[in-house]
């Protein structure tokens, strides 16, 4: 299967329509602002700290045929699964001939969203005059779906992972429907914070749905749409521009997880590029089997974290549309891993989507590595937790991701931030954590001698420690424990990415990926996240730059004395 951009007749049709950059300019730029009005209106409102502080959704806007206008920054990671999501949501409630002004739909079906089920959308076709000119989408992180746990990473198929939507009208021509409603709290641990989230998603799409058309109204349906072809070449241009510096060619490389969750074992994989001119395709079909355990990653998500590698790479800085995907054909096979069939599980997808990213860099970086970065930690260290809190029997839940390290560039240091695939989002602060959860933060500190060393060293990692002040229940999802980020053009790994935890009876142990550990009071778990991979021979390090990482205490004098031969100390 492959999967490639097409126009409608229509949207061709409209560009005989005079057009000029600067109304296209225009038009660009406020379509990105309706969608961080969307972003907006959801963190304003939202219940749960995974959405308002982490910023764990995708707020966008699609034209009629399911291309993308615009995307707010927060989790690039669901850039490209997002019109997959609105198409399959349309065609589960009918097709278009059966959509409405006020209709707004849910979907989850994470074979057709490219997201675990956790991940629920809502759609809004946006209409004027009973036209459809687009629609408004919000997919955000729920707290709770009713799986077998909040949080899973040792599922066998994809019942076991949430409660799935798929495609139900929500509204129905501006008209709550009360049993969809009803149906949505009663599957989750967390009701009230379902509600809420859910209620804060609906202002988000509403916000977006009159902000489109506001814009139409000014422009006009004809030139408005004509300005959104030349839209979409201006965004082809600038990522082919970038591509075109790549040798054309074929190229290959391997990335692995470290279980598929319920089996032992590494799971290998193999991505094959195929560069022609600005063209490139990207070839899953050597991927293993579809795993046992959820790693699995549905299409969707497949074609996104294809998307995102590209985009981040070729896009120049700019905020993505439709006309970036053009130049990328993804290409894979039914009942593999990276197109696997349902009921297949599928929650931990996104894990896999990392190293796709990961693997991608790596392979370009042997024909362009003046473009491409080191490996970064490779992972979000994530954690989901729950319980019921003492005082009250209350239920709740938080998740998290935890920055690792990123790799070392061309004529610059990794920084600590998220991994690309997350490089919208955040950690929440200290104090919204102990506001909100029963835990001690005793320890958030960038990790010494954690990066890889080179002319330009990695990130450092961080080392996070949490203390419980009552019972807890939590899921890790930590991958890339058996395989340290890579340096490249003779850097030198980084550290590896693990989750220690330590009783309060002082017995210590390693628990990266598990599913429901129940944490006893007193108890504390530590993340230690990944560090970059260096860029470069570190013989060539400057050596003001080694000073000043010792005086600032990212690097101790031994690793200094291992890593770096030319440097004298005093």
């Amino acid at each position: 299967m492959s999967i490639d951009i097409f126009q409608s007749k229509e949207l061709k049709k409209n560009k005989k329509i005079k057009t000029d950059p600067i109304t296209s300019e225009i038009i660009r730029n406020s379509l990105n602002s309706a969608a961080e009005q969307m972003k907006k209106a959801l963190v304003r409102s939202a219940f749960s700290p995974i959405i308002y502080e982490v910023l764990d959704f995708a707020s966008a806007i699609y034209d009629k045929n399911y291309c993308m206008l615009s995307q707010s920054p927060s989790l690039p990671g669901f850039m490209g699964t997002l019109s997959f999501c609105v198409e399959q949501a349309v065609k589960e409630v009918g097709g278009e001939e059966n959509i409405f002004d006020g209709d707004i739909i849910i979907y989850n079906n994470p074979y057709g969203s490219g997201s675990h089920s956790q991940d629920a959308a809502l759609v809004k076709p946006v209409f004027i005059e009973n036209k459809l000119i687009g629609y408004t989408a919000i997919k955000a992180h729920w707290l709770d779906t009713g799986g077998k746990e909040p949080y899973s990473t040792d599922t066998v198929d994809v019942f076991q992972e949430g409660t799935i939507y798929p495609g139900l009208k929500l509204y129905k021509k501006g008209k709550l429907e009360e049993d969809i409603f009803k149906l949505i709290k009663a599957n989750s641990r967390v009701p009230k914070a379902i509600e809420g989230d859910l209620n804060a998603q609906l202002n988000g799409i509403i916000a977006g749905a009159n902000a489109l058309k506001r814009i139409v109204n000014k422009f006009g349906y004809e030139l408005f749409y004509a300005s959104v072809l030349e839209i979409y070449e201006h965004g082809e241009k600038l990522v082919r521009k970038s591509l075109q510096k790549i040798p054309d060619g074929t190229y290959s490389g391997f990335g692995q997880m470290d279980s598929n969750g319920v089996d032992e074992g590494v799971v290998k994989f193999k991505i094959s590029i195929e560069v022609k001119g600005s063209d490139l395709i990207l070839d899953f079909t050597d991927a293993p089997d579809q795993q046992n355990g959820p790693i699995n990653c549905p299409l969707p998500s497949t074609v996104s974290k294809a998307r995102v590698a590209f985009s981040m790479m070729a896009g120049n800085g700019e905020q993505p549309n439709e006309g970036f995907f053009r130049p990328l054909i993804v290409k894979t096979k039914k009942g593999t891993m990276f197109n696997p069939v349902s009921p297949a599980p599928c929650f931990l997808n996104g894990w896999p989507g990392l190293q796709v990213i990961e693997v991608i860099y790596r392979i370009l970086s042997e024909k362009l590595p003046e473009a491409f970065p080191a490996s970064s930690g490779g992972c979000l260290a994530a954690a989901v937790w729950w319980g019921k809190r003492e005082k009250d029997g209350e239920p709740w839940a938080d998740g998290a991701p935890h920055p690792v390290g990123q790799g070392g560039f061309y004529n610059g240091d990794g920084v600590t931030s998220m991994h690309h695939n997350s490089a919208g989002t955040r950690i929440s602060p200290t104090e919204i954590w102990e506001s909100k959860n029963p835990w001690l933060i005793n320890k958030i500190e960038l990790a010494k001698d954690s990066c890889g060393a080179g002319e330009f060293r990695g990130g450092l990692g961080l080392d996070l420690e949490f203390e419980m002040i009552e019972e807890t229940f939590i899921t890790t999802v930590v991958e890339r424990t058996k395989n340290p980020p890579w340096g490249i053009k003779d850097g030198k790994a980084g550290r590896a990415n693990n989750v220690q935890v330590i009783k309060k009876n002082g017995d210590k142990f390693f628990m990266p990926k598990k599913s429901g550990y129940k944490l006893d009071k007193g108890d504390k778990i530590i993340f230690l996240t990944g560090g970059g991979g260096g860029y470069g021979n570190p013989e060539f390090r400057k050596i003001e730059k080694i000073e000043y990482d010792l005086k600032q205490e990212y690097l101790s004098k031994k690793y200094v004395e291992e890593n770096f031969k030319h440097f004298k100390f005093n």
